[in-house]
């Protein structure tokens, strides 16, 4: 049992380690971009978008937007980038819809 409780106290501290010095950042980023294109947005802009919303949101804020089901009357997916905005809204977090219309646009004119 002891050992078992020294395993995990340090595979936790290596776990922290990763975050903390952002070793798992290209996870994050990979699994941001994926949830982008699989809601609609071309793979071009999810990379820029998945790539800004990273550096800027925490863990807990992008997990938010998993929250971003379709509502009666409308399709299963945003069906562009619009759609996609105005269900980020619902998530009640004015800083994750200013960074991910910020990402958006700049990622749109090509400075993102």
């Amino acid at each position: 049992m002891r050992k078992l409780l020294v395993f995990l106290a340090l595979l936790a501290g290596v776990v922290a380690l990763a975050i903390s010095t952002g070793l798992t950042d290209g996870l994050v980023q990979w699994r941001v971009k994926t949830a982008l294109v699989e809601n609609g947005l071309s793979e071009k802009r999810a990379e820029c978008m998945s790539a800004r919303m990273v550096d800027r949101l925490s863990i807990p804020q992008l997990l938010k937007l998993r929250n971003m089901e379709a509502q009666e009357g409308e399709p299963e997916k945003p069906t562009g980038l619009r759609d996609y905005l105005r269900r980020v809204k619902r998530v009640g977090d004015a800083e994750v819809v200013a960074v991910t219309g910020t990402s958006a646009g700049l990622c749109a004119i090509g400075i993102g």
